[in-house]
């Protein structure tokens, strides 16, 4: 079930280019027994995560109990992951269908919100909530202190960094379950072969089942010591591109 992942770090590590992977997971607002799990799988498997935090909803709870937790960065989720596309359109928050300026004045109060209150982990880049923002936004997103833009799929050009993620656990057309290990497995394997960039794995704490909870297991017990590949944090990225 895991071949192809096996043979493709495999041969990075034959070629001496281990691949980079990171990891980013949605949605957070307060410590939950979901976030606790997840804390618990990657500090035992020593891999790095991002949340991205929706500032609306965060506060101090959550802050004091990522001071406590290793290797976690905190990304700004938009500001209150409300859609505000009409009936229709798909879901969006960070698009064509408000002013620009209220919607940058959201931005800033997010970025200054979860800045003050994760000052250690905090890192200026934004994560536009359903992965979907409008290009006019993006150009002004420099101004107000961000960094890099983290979203789904393969990279583009754009006004800022990319470092967006490119394989998702969860089955959100479909049964909205976990999706199987063969599939996501391939899926990171074809990442990999395409190119030397790193390959972004995109999870939703607050909503895996136990396949995903699996399978993060499993595929961190594959990676965490293999030479072919490293886990590697957003921050490290951004200042290493």
């Amino acid at each position: 079930m895991t071949t192809s992942l096996i043979r493709a770090l495999d041969l990075r590590a034959a070629n001496g280019n281990p691949a980079k992977l990171w990891l980013r997971d949605d949605d957070a607002t307060e410590p939950t027994a979901a976030l606790d799990h997840l804390l618990s799988l990657t500090e035992a498997a020593n891999v790095p995560v991002t949340l991205a935090v929706i500032p609306a909803d965060s506060g101090a709870t959550l802050a004091k109990r990522l001071d406590a937790a290793k290797a976690v960065s905190v990304a700004v989720h938009g500001w209150s992951h409300t859609n505000h596309a009409p009936v229709g359109e798909k879901k969006q928050e960070l698009g064509p269908h408000r002013p620009i300026d209220q919607i940058l004045a959201e931005l800033a109060r997010g970025f200054s919100h979860l800045a003050q209150l994760h000052p250690q982990q905090f890192t200026p880049v934004l994560v536009p909530p359903w992965n979907r923002i409008a290009p006019h936004i993006i150009t002004e997103l420099p101004a107000l202190g961000f960094k890099a833009l983290s979203v789904y799929g393969p990279e583009a050009a754009t006004a800022l960094p990319l470092y967006n993620t490119h394989v998702d656990v969860i089955d959100w057309r479909g049964s909205r379950s976990g999706r199987p290990d063969a599939l996501l497995m391939d899926e990171i394997a074809h990442a990999m072969q395409r190119s030397d960039a790193p390959v972004g794995l995109l999870t939703h704490h607050l909503v895996h089942d136990a396949q995903v909870w699996g399978f993060l297991t499993r595929l961190f017990a594959l990676t965490a010591t293999h030479p072919g590949c490293r886990w590697v944090s957003l921050p490290d990225l951004i200042a290493s591109p």
